[in-house]
């Protein structure tokens, strides 16, 4: 029986670190692991005709990847990073300043340059993307590849396809070390996994010649997803987006067939039982009125004295407060009070945990409702704070 994914992962961080070949950040265990030579082996990227003819080149945030982040801009490409976790987006597009130096590039591939001249790109960003590079923490010369188990350089993947920012034949490239190219058993790979079409290494460059179908989209029925849906916001509105365009989007442990639907049933009833009830608002309120009896930015929510409050425009004119209400419910992040003022095409929306605000924003910014793209953001009185 061939040893699981964890026993390889395992056995390549151990031998980093006894070999002296890990590099910051140390323990290598747990991550990407960074390597001696890994800028020689991000080096060979520019060697890649498919690196020449790619315009815009989506590298991951990870240690190791920071010679192919600097390749990519000293080429001018256009280089997408995704957000670390996607907590907060799906990517960021790396902007240098105008007649950045050499050393300014350096710092843009760096994470804390990804952090300070990143333009957000969202679902309605149309990337475009040429050429992906990923990090491995295995991966084998037939183009099986190993991550670190939290499955994110996958999900990212399944997203681009879905948002229709990669197409079948985008190439994608791995870099590591030459220790970290094994023997994997095919067994070991699902059909969520990523493939990948060439292996960099300080003294290799491997085209896999791999046949196996990259994952189509995001696989709504695997249980792993139900569980990501809370770690990553834009995920929810991803699936919005698909169940509104017709698409099953049903997770595992919201199948008939995969779950005890009785005790599915009885949590969905609490869980829409405990939405409703902050959100009820007279049927008969007039269009244009806000729901709330205050001030729409700085609400006085009953038994609390700390609100965050998320504007949410360019509502269409036809929209009901139903809809959005339904939006939110399906969203999951269903607020405490909501100041509807359809006749300005706006929406306040109050939350008493600040967290909760800033998920409703990255899940609704750029939502489509109604064939409008919503405006999400902190209303002005909470960025004024900060």
């Amino acid at each position: 029986a061939p040893c699981s994914k964890w026993d390889i992962r395992e056995k390549v961080w151990e031998h980093l670190e006894a070999s002296g070949l890990a590099e910051f950040p140390r323990p290598v265990r747990g991550r990407i692991p960074n390597f001696k030579g890994s800028l020689q082996a991000c080096g060979s990227l520019g060697e890649l005709d498919a690196f020449s003819r790619a315009r815009e080149v989506k590298v991951d945030p990870d240690k190791p990847l920071e010679g192919a982040r600097l390749a990519a801009l000293q080429a001018r490409k256009t280089l997408l990073v995704p957000t670390p976790r996607l907590r907060t987006g799906l990517f960021n597009r790396i902007v240098p300043p105008p007649g950045a130096t050499k050393e300014i590039l350096r710092r843009c591939a760096t994470s804390q340059g990804v952090r300070d001249y990143s333009v957000p790109v969202g679902l309605d960003g149309k990337a475009q993307v040429d050429l992906v590079v990923v990090g491995s923490v295995a991966v084998s010369e037939k183009g099986w590849r190993i991550g670190k188990g939290e499955g994110y350089a996958d999900m990212e993947y399944a997203m681009m396809v879905s948002m229709g920012a990669v197409q079948e034949d985008t190439p994608v490239v791995t870099i590591v070390h030459d220790c970290q190219v094994l023997d994997i058993a095919e067994e070991l790979v699902d059909d969520h996994d990523l493939t990948v079409d060439y292996i960099l290494t300080p003294t290799r460059t491997i085209q896999t010649h791999c046949k196996r179908p990259k994952p189509q989209g995001i696989m709504w029925h695997k249980a792993r997803n139900s569980e990501m849906l809370g770690k990553i916001p834009i995920l929810k509105t991803l699936r919005w987006r698909e169940k509104q365009a017709g698409k099953d989007v049903t997770l595992q442990d919201e199948h008939p067939a995969l779950a005890n639907t009785n005790r599915a049933a009885v949590s969905n009833k609490k869980v829409m039982a405990a939405n409703t009830q902050p959100l009820s608002a007279p049927a008969s309120t007039p269009v244009g009125q806000p729901h709330v009896e205050n001030d729409p930015e700085n609400p006085r929510l009953e038994g609390s004295d700390t609100v965050t409050t998320v504007y949410v425009g360019n509502l269409p004119g036809s929209l009901r407060v139903s809809q959005l209400k339904s939006a939110l419910r399906e969203l999951q992040v269903v607020p405490a009070g909501l100041s509807w003022q359809g006749a300005q095409h706006r929406a306040f929306l109050h939350y008493r945990d600040q967290g909760a605000a800033h998920r409703a924003v990255s899940s609704l910014q750029g939502l489509s409702l109604g064939g409008n793209a919503l405006r999400a953001e902190l209303a002005k009185s909470q960025r004024s704070k900060g």
